[in-house]
């Protein structure tokens, strides 16, 4: 990798949670300067920095991306910013709308006019695969993140910043990941809950996640969507893993699926894949709009391919893979 964090300032968004654990220990590697820790929750930023005590390059900032007097304040000569502050919770978002619109989209805006106002180098956005052909509140108010920080490329009134997204599936056992749950419902001896046994889900692991970003901050020009290529899984086959690994005696139950929920994931979708490009480990959608960089460099490009990359279309683990996955991920 290229020392493009060596002496470098570094704003994490919702960094007290599962992407900002791994990607502060992967940082810290890379030399930087400062890390800046931002988030709302100061019980976990107080676990966190009682977790690296005594690194005196990690800066803990309590702060909402709901306010971009916060976001002012915290991003001052910050170099380079990893967004992945949001809600996430598909049924919480279904519930309380207008909240996950304040913080995944407005939160966004945020980010962007104060990376404008400090005239940041780089913006990185963690996005979700649920924001492709949304159906539910999170996936559509992430679909607008992505438009924005897109945009924000084009309206930069002569500032250097460049802004992107990654996009991916399921990060296995972050918050949110069915993983844990059906952890605690075996833990507890209690049968394990499946919305639907034909539900598929991509899957991939925090280094992978934090690969694909590093990524994107090397190549981005401004505007891309990177997503990586990843695997997906049936839930019942991950459900059936965990419970053979365990040995007990258990029970799948099948519980419909729960508002906002989708059956099949999709990371890249039929309109835009005509002008998505495909390389060894990963797809970069280009912009709709027009931006001159992206212009230059691919200037005539079209994918006369219109694929689907869908979750029940994708290569499907096997067993046997899950369970290799999990193991080397302590889940099992």
């Amino acid at each position: 990798m290229k020392k493009l964090y060596n002496g470098k300032k570094i704003l994490v968004t919702g960094g007290t949670g599962s992407f900002g654990h791994q990607i502060v220990d992967r940082l810290m590697k890379e030399n930087p300067a400062e890390i800046r820790i931002f988030s709302r929750d100061e019980k976990k930023q107080y676990d966190m920095q009682f977790e690296y005590k005594g690194n005196e390059k990690l800066r803990f900032i309590v702060g909402d991306v709901r306010f971009k007097e916060s976001l002012i304040t915290a991003m001052r000569e910050v170099d380079i910013v990893f967004h992945a502050a949001a809600l996430k919770q598909v049924p919480s978002c279904e519930y309380n709308p207008f909240e996950a619109v304040r913080t995944n989209t407005i939160g966004a805006q945020n980010v962007i006019e104060a990376a404008l106002f400090h005239n940041v180098e780089k913006v990185i956005a963690i996005s979700t695969d649920k924001a492709v052909e949304p159906v539910n509140v999170m996936g559509m108010t992430k679909a607008i993140q992505e438009r924005l920080i897109t945009s924000a490329n084009v309206n930069r009134d002569g500032k250097k910043t460049v802004f992107a997204c990654v996009r991916y599936g399921n990060v296995l056992g972050s918050r949110g990941s069915v993983i844990p749950v059906f952890r605690s419902q075996i833990d507890n001896n209690q049968n394990l809950t499946i919305t639907d046994r034909a539900m598929t889900r991509f899957i991939l692991t925090l280094d992978n996640a934090i690969d694909l970003v590093f990524k994107s901050v090397e190549y981005s020009l401004g505007g891309e969507i990177f997503v990586l290529k990843i695997p997906a899984h049936t839930v019942t086959d991950l459900a059936e893993v965990m419970l053979e690994a365990s040995g007990k005696k258990l029970k799948l139950n099948e519980t419909g699926i729960r508002p906002g929920e989708k059956i099949h994931e999709t990371l890249v979708s039929p309109s835009e894949s005509i002008r998505t490009i495909e390389k060894e480990d990963l797809y970069i959608i280009l912009p709709q709009v027009e931006i001159k960089e992206i212009e230059k460099k691919y200037k005539g490009f079209c994918n006369k391919n219109t694929y689907r990359f869908s979750s029940d279309a994708a290569r499907m683990l096997s067993k046997t893979e899950i369970k290799s996955l999990l193991r080397k991920e302590n889940w099992i």
